[in-house]
């Protein structure tokens, strides 16, 4: 015989059904628990204070508000960037350690190098751009080249009587791109970064180099240094005046400093769709954009599938160049 439903027996059953809920719960968060469980990780490969770190701290900011969990910054410099790689990429999928990594770790060492520490599409989950620094071509005035024209006739004229300096893969690669499509012919000194080889072109011993810091617009500024082309995709608030690659008719030029985010392999699509979303929206607030801006960073996102297509076709651009120059990294 079927108990008639008292009040007494439906408050029992909504008991019931609230007990079987609570039970429930951990399971539905277990699924869609990020960002809930713990602090974030971000782990970047360059030491505190240079532009990388302190436009790394800025998203990181950003993403602690958007999301409403605590995100610290990790600094693990060294081995061009490798030994943060290798942290995040021997960390769990579950989106708790994310990588800011840049051309020089995600591209050119495990493309470039002879014996590479991984694969960036095996070992990673590419999940969202995070934009490009600026970079600029900087001449010595030593040189009669008031714009980009003048300066590619002159070096080509003149194989292998001046001097280029590099401090990464991406800017050696960039002078290679941009003097390919003259011909030039130029001898080039790999510096350990843009400071030192920047003094050096003030004191006469370099004519030339891609430089992705914020150093080198004061010099031109004061007359020390000419700017002749960016190649960001549109003009820089550091050097307005000085034109894009392809505002000059190069959009061939395909070789940037780019930084980006990237997850451990084996990562969820639905988390890494997930990560990326939050990423976009952050890069995207004003008061990140902003402060990127002043560094001369031109922020944007990108999706996982986007961004993916993206790293790959660095990777092509960046074996091309090498291989049509027989450039040898050690």
């Amino acid at each position: 015989m079927t108990k008639p439903f008292t009040p007494q027996r439906r408050a029992a059953l909504r008991t019931l059904a609230a007990g079987a809920a609570a039970l429930a719960l951990p399971a539905v968060r277990a699924q869609g628990a990020w960002p809930t469980a713990k602090p974030i990780r971000l782990v970047i490969g360059f030491a505190p204070g240079g532009a990388s770190d302190v436009i790394t701290r800025v998203v990181a900011k950003g993403l602690s508000a958007q999301i409403g969990q605590q995100v610290i910054v990790e600094n693990k410099p060294g081995a061009e960037s490798t030994l943060a790689a290798i942290d995040v990429m021997r960390s769990p999928p579950d989106g708790y350690s994310l990588l800011m990594g840049t051309n020089t770790a995600m591209v050119a060492v495990p493309s470039l190098r002879p014996n590479p520490p991984y694969d960036t599409f095996k070992a990673f989950t590419p999940l969202s751009s995070m934009g490009e620094f600026s970079m600029f071509l900087a001449v010595s005035p030593q040189l009669p080249s008031n714009n980009l024209k003048e300066f590619l006739d002159h070096v080509a004229a003149n194989p292998n009587k001046y001097n280029s300096a590099s401090s990464n893969s991406a800017s050696e690669l960039a002078m290679l791109q941009l003097l390919g499509t003259r011909g030039g012919k130029v001898v080039n000194a790999r510096y350990k970064g843009d400071p030192p080889a920047l003094n050096d072109m003030i004191g006469g011993q370099i004519h030339m180099m891609f430089s992705t810091g914020t150093l080198m617009p004061s010099m031109v500024k004061d007359g020390r240094l000419r700017a002749l082309v960016t190649l960001l995709p549109q003009r820089s608030p550091l050097l307005p005046d000085v034109p894009t690659a392809a505002e000059l008719g190069l959009g061939s030029l395909t070789i940037t400093p780019w930084a980006g985010f990237f997850g451990p392999a084996g990562m969820p699509p639905e988390l890494a769709e997930r990560i990326s979303r939050e990423l976009r929206t952050t890069i995207e607030r004003p008061d990140v954009r902003e402060q990127m801006q002043a560094q001369g960073f031109s922020g944007y996102g990108m999706t996982p599938a986007d961004f993916t297509a993206f790293v790959k076709r660095q990777h092509e651009g960046f074996n091309k160049t090498v291989k049509e120059n027989n450039v040898k990294f050690d």
